[in-house]
C-alpha cells in the first residue's frame, strides 16, 4: 500500500493496471510495427496502465519465416527497439514487446522489456516448437541456457536471459516475468519457477496461429497457470497482418488472476485490441502467505532469478477500477454459477447432517422455527436429509416458541412451512416462563415497566434454546442449530444456552446474503413445491430477532437497524476472512461496488425495487462497527461453537478450521488504519 497516493487511487490499494494488446502487423517492417506499438502504448498511458504486453515477434510479424535471417530486417529491428526506448521516456506503462534479436552466434525470439526511456531487459523464448505447423528451430536458438547473460542492441545494453524479474519499487507486489508462447505449453513453464521466485504478474506473448479448439486450450492453460502459480497471467496473441500462406490468426487476448478470468477481447479483430484490467497484488500476496505449500515448492526447486528494479510513478489521481466487483462476494452474479453454488451449499449442509444423524444412531431432529430465513433454511436442510435417509419427515420435531414480540406473520409462516414439509409442529408459549424468570431476577419488566434491555432479550432467547435441549432429551432428539456465518462474525447470538448453541449447526458455514438465494434456488429447482408460497413470504419478511415489542408507530425490531446491513457486513467478512485485507482497501472496494445501484450486475432473482446504494461515509461507519464486533467482541462466541460443515471457500469461523483467534483480542490496529485513511469520515480519530 502506498499512502502517498490519495484514497481514491486504485494503485494505493494494491492494484496495478495490466493490458494485453494485439495490433495489426506489417510483415518484415519493424519501423511501421514500432509505430503501431507506440500508438497502443500511448492509449495505455492515457488509461494509466502499468504493464502493456504485445504479441510474439510483433516488431516483424511472427510469420516472416526466412526473412528473419536477412540483415536489413534485423538491423531495422534494432532501430525499432531504440525508437521504442526513446519514445517511452514520457509513457507510464512498462512495454513488453516481441522481437527477433541477434546475440553472439545465434538469433533469439525475445520479449523486450522497456520503461521510461530505458531498456530494462530481454527475455528469450526457452522452448521452441518444431512440430506440425511450427518450424522455429530453423531460425532461432532456445534461450533456456542463457541465464545470467547480457545483450547489446545497437547502443543499448541490458540483462539477457529467461531468469529476469522486473520489480516496481513504488508499487508493492508488482513483480513481472515474461515468457513466450510455447513456454506455457510445456510441463514446467518458466513462469512457474518465476512465480516461486516472487513474480506476481506473468506475461505470455504469443504468435499462436488459430485452429479449431486452440483458443479453448490457451484459456485452459492460462487459467490453470494463474491458479497454480497464485498469480496474474496475461496473454496476447498475434492477429491481423500475419501471413495467411497456410495459417490464420485470431489475436486472442486475456488476463486471468488466480484462476478467474478478469477480461478478454473479441477474437479475429479488425484493428488493435487490448484487454485491460486492474489486478489485485494484495490478493496474490495473501494467497501465497496462506498457502504454505507454494513456498515449500520453491524450496524444492530453488529457482535462481535476477531482479531488475524500476519506478512506475503512477499518477496520484482517481483512475477508477477496471475489474468486475461483486456487491455480494458470496453470491455470484452469473445465473449458472449461482445455481451451482446454491446446489453445492444446500447439499453440503444436507450431507453433513445426514452423516451426523447416521453416525449417532438416527435421533430425531429437534428444531426451533421462527418464520425467519435462518430457521426456514435449516428446516429445508433437515427435510432433505430425512428424504435421503429414507425416514419420514414426521420424525422432524419442529417447535415455534412465541415470545413478547413474535409477530402473527412469522408465527403463521413457521407453522405453515412445517406443515407443508410434513414435519411435526408444536407451539410452546415461552412468555409465562420468561415472565417468571424476569420476576425472579427482579427485572423492571416484571413490574410492568417497558424496559427491553439485553436481559429482557436474552431471557427469551435462552429459554427457547433451553426448551429445545430438554425436548431433545425427552424425545431422543438432536438439536439443530440455525445461526449463520454472518451472525457468528458479528457475535449476533445469545451465548451458551441461546441461539449460539446446538448439537449440530447446519447453517454455521453459510452467510446471510447467500441463504436467501439458496432458498430461492430451492423454490426454482422444485425441491419443495409444496412450500413455495410460504417460502416466498419468508423471503419478503424483514430480518428481526422479534425480542422487543413494536414501537409506538408499530415498527418491529430490525436487526439491520441495530448492527448494520448484512450486505455490507458480508462484503467485509469475505475480504477479511479470505484475504486479510486492510480496512481502507475494503472500504475502497465496497464503495466501488455499492455507490451506484444502477451500475454493474445484481444476483439473479434480486428484486428491482430492493436495489440500493451506499455512500462512502455509510460504508466506513458500518465497517467500523464490523471491525469492533469481529475483532474485539465476538471471538469468545466463535471459540465455543458447535460442529457444522464448512460451505464457502472464503472460509469458516470454526476454531477447528479456518479461523483461530484469541477471545481477548482487540480491534485497535484495524480501526486505526481505517481512521487514518478516511480523516474526513473520522475527523476526531
Amino acid at each position: 500500500m502506498s499512502t502517498s497516493l490519495p484514497f481514491a487511487s486504485a494503485y494505493r490499494h494494491g492494484f496495478a493496471r495490466v493490458a494485453a494488446c494485439t495490433i495489426p502487423v506489417a510483415i518484415a517492417d519493424p519501423a511501421t510495427n514500432a509505430e503501431s506499438v507506440l500508438a497502443t502504448a500511448r492509449k495505455c498511458h492515457d488509461e494509466t496502465v502499468a504493464v502493456a504486453l504485445f504479441p510474439e515477434l510483433c516488431l516483424t510479424g511472427y510469420s516472416l519465416e526466412d526473412l528473419v535471417l536477412q540483415d536489413p530486417v534485423l538491423d531495422a529491428v534494432e532501430a525499432a527497439v531504440q525508437r521504442l526506448v526513446e519514445a517511452s521516456a514520457d509513457l507510464l506503462p512498462m512495454l513488453v514487446v516481441g522481437a527477433p534479436l541477434r546475440h553472439r552466434n545465434r538469433l533469439y525470439n525475445c520479449a523486450v522489456v522497456i520503461h521510461r526511456g530505458e531498456l530494462l531487459g530481454v527475455a528469450p523464448k526457452s522452448y521452441l516448437p518444431n512440430y506440425r505447423e511450427f518450424y522455429e528451430r530453423r531460425w532461432y536458438a532456445a534461450g533456456d541456457d542463457q541465464a545470467g547473460e547480457d545483450i547489446r542492441i545497437g547502443d543499448l545494453a541490458a540483462p539477457f536471459g529467461p531468469d529476469l524479474l522486473f520489480e516496481a519499487l513504488d508499487v508493492p507486489g508488482l513483480v513481472v516475468h515474461a515468457e513466450v508462447c510455447e513456454d506455457m505449453f510445456v510441463p514446467v513453464p518458466p513462469s512457474s519457477e518465476a512465480a516461486m521466485a516472487g513474480a506476481t504478474v506473468l506475461l505470455n506473448m504469443s504468435g499462436s496461429p488459430i485452429t479449431i479448439g486452440r483458443a479453448d486450450d490457451r484459456n485452459l492453460l492460462a487459467q490453470s497457470q494463474s491458479l497454480r502459480c497464485l498469480a496474474v497471467y496475461a496473454y496476447a496473441a498475434a492477429g491481423m497482418g500475419e501471413s495467411t500462406n497456410d495459417l490464420s490468426w485470431d489475436g486472442q487476448t486475456m488476463i486471468y488472476e488466480g484462476g478467474q478470468l478478469l477480461t478478454t477481447t473479441e477474437r479475429f479483430p479488425d484493428g488493435p485490441r487490448r484487454s485491460v484490467a486492474d489486478v489485485d497484488l494484495d490478493k496474490i500476496r495473501q494467497d501465497r502467505l496462506r498457502q504454505g505449500t507454494f513456498d515449500d515448492n520453491r524450496r524444492t526447486y530453488r529457482p535462481a532469478f535476477r531482479t531488475v528494479p524500476f519506478v512506475l510513478a503512477p499518477p496520484a489521481t482517481d483512475i477508477g477500477l477496471r475489474r468486475s466487483l461483486d456487491r455480494f462476494p458470496f453470491v455470484p452474479d452469473d445465473p449458472a454459477r449461482l445455481a451451482q453454488d446454491c446446489y453445492e451449499a444446500f447439499n453440503i449442509q444436507v450431507s453433513g447432517l445426514e452423516q451426523r444423524l447416521t453416525a449417532i444412531g438416527g435421533p430425531k431432529p429437534v428444531i426451533g422455527v421462527s418464520g425467519g430465513i435462518d430457521s426456514t433454511h435449516a428446516l429445508l436442510v433437515v427435510a432433505r436429509a430425512m428424504d435421503r435417509m429414507g425416514r419420514p419427515r414426521s420424525d422432524i420435531l419442529a417447535y415455534t416458541m412465541p415470545g413478547f414480540a413474535t409477530s402473527d406473520r412469522t408465527r403463521k409462516n413457521a407453522i405453515a412451512l412445517a406443515e407443508a414439509l410434513g414435519a411435526s409442529i408444536e407451539t410452546i408459549d415461552i412468555r409465562p416462563a420468561a415472565e417468571e424468570m424476569l420476576r425472579q431476577l427482579g427485572h423492571p419488566f416484571a413490574s410492568g415497566e417497558p424496559v427491553h434491555d439485553v436481559t429482557f432479550e436474552n431471557v427469551q432467547a435462552g429459554l427457547r434454546t433451553d426448551y429445545l435441549f430438554r425436548l431433545a432429551n425427552h424425545h431422543g432428539g438432536l438439536v439443530i442449530g440455525t445461526s449463520d456465518l454472518s451472525e457468528l462474525a458479528l457475535g449476533w447470538a445469545t451465548y451458551g444456552v441461546g441461539d449460539h448453541m446446538s448439537h449440530y449447526a447446519v447453517n454455521v458455514g453459510v452467510p446471510k446474503t447467500l441463504i436467501q438465494h439458496v432458498i430461492r434456488w430451492v423454490i426454482s429447482a422444485g425441491e419443495v413445491d409444496e412450500a413455495k408460497d410460504v417460502l416466498q413470504s419468508v423471503l419478503d419478511t424483514e430480518i428481526s430477532p422479534e425480542l422487543v415489542p413494536a414501537d409506538a408507530e408499530g415498527r418491529m425490531q430490525s436487526t439491520e437497524d441495530r448492527i448494520g446491513p448484512y450486505a455490507l457486513h458480508d462484503f467485509t467478512l469475505h475480504h477479511i476472512l479470505r484475504f486479510g485485507f486492510r480496512p481502507s482497501k475494503i472500504a475502497f472496494l465496497a464503495y466501488q461496488a455499492w455507490r451506484d445501484a444502477e451500475a454493474g450486475e445484481w444476483p439473479p432473482g434480486f428484486p428491482d425495487d430492493a436495489r440500493y446504494a451506499y455512500d462512502l461515509p455509510t460504508i466506513a461507519r458500518w465497517l467500523e462497527v464490523f471491525l469492533q464486533r469481529y475483532f474485539a467482541f465476538a471471538q469468545f462466541k466463535r471459540s465455543a461453537i458447535p460442529n457444522g460443515p464448512k460451505v464457502s471457500p472464503a472460509g469458516s469461523l470454526s476454531p477447528r478450521g479456518d479461523w483461530r483467534a484469541p477471545s481477548d483480542g482487540n480491534a485497535r490496529a484495524w480501526l486505526e488504519e481505517l481512521h487514518a485513511a478516511l480523516p474526513d469520515v473520522f475527523p476526531s480519530s
